[in-house]
């Protein structure tokens, strides 16, 4: 059975109940559970990020992982408080291959993307934050298309198909794959910068 997101839905909790039983696409089949967004309903600000981690999807929360402690620090750097920002993922499901033990993130595919974008599209309505960040290049394209750029447009406020603006700017696992501390902290410059622009329009 494939769930989709109830009309008119009043809060998180009620989309958050419905996500449970989505068959949208096959990734619920080899994930420990979905993982939705969470934060204040009223929150100006929202992040979306890909799709859960290793430990988020063992936990069930968004952004709990190595990245999301990397978000933390630079939301805290931005003057960001992120109990005021709401923090999901443009994918509910964690895609992964095993090694070993092990098992290494993949890139969710156009329609696993595709297939979730109702399920985003219904937390925006019922959030209304007054600026989207999009963290990475799967949530920039799956809500400005795929043909949209990070690297071009990176840090720029532009309207979006969801009548709310975006910010488009790296995924925080791309700081922690930096080669070496000062690629790493230049990195991390750059995306703090980018925060503190998308805090001035919420």
């Amino acid at each position: 059975m494939t769930a989709e997101p109830p009309e008119h839905a009043r809060s998180v909790e009620q989309l958050k109940e419905a996500a449970l039983s989505c068959r949208g696409c096959e990734l619920w089949a080899n994930a420990t559970q979905t993982v939705f967004g969470e934060g204040r309903e009223s929150s100006k600000l929202m992040l979306v990020g890909e799709q859960p981690g290793d430990q988020e999807d063992l936990q069930g929360k968004p952004f709990v992982g190595p990245a999301g402690r990397l978000l933390e620090k630079g939301l805290e750097e931005a003057g960001i408080d992120r109990r005021r920002v709401y923090v999901t993922n443009a994918v509910k499901h964690f895609r992964w291959t095993r090694r070993g033990k092990r098992r290494l993130h993949e890139k969710p595919n156009a329609g696993q993307v595709r297939a979730c974008r109702p399920w985003l599209e219904a937390e925006i309505e019922v959030v209304k934050p007054q600026v989207i960040v999009l963290l990475g290049a799967t949530a920039a394209q799956s809500v400005m298309g795929p043909a949209f750029r990070v690297s071009k447009q990176r840090g720029e406020v532009l309207s979006s198909p969801f009548g709310v603006p975006v910010l488009a700017t790296v995924h925080p696992s791309s700081i922690l794959r930096a080669t070496d501390e000062e690629s790493r902290d230049a990195a991390l410059a750059a995306f703090i910068a980018d925060l503190k622009v998308a805090a001035r329009h919420a």
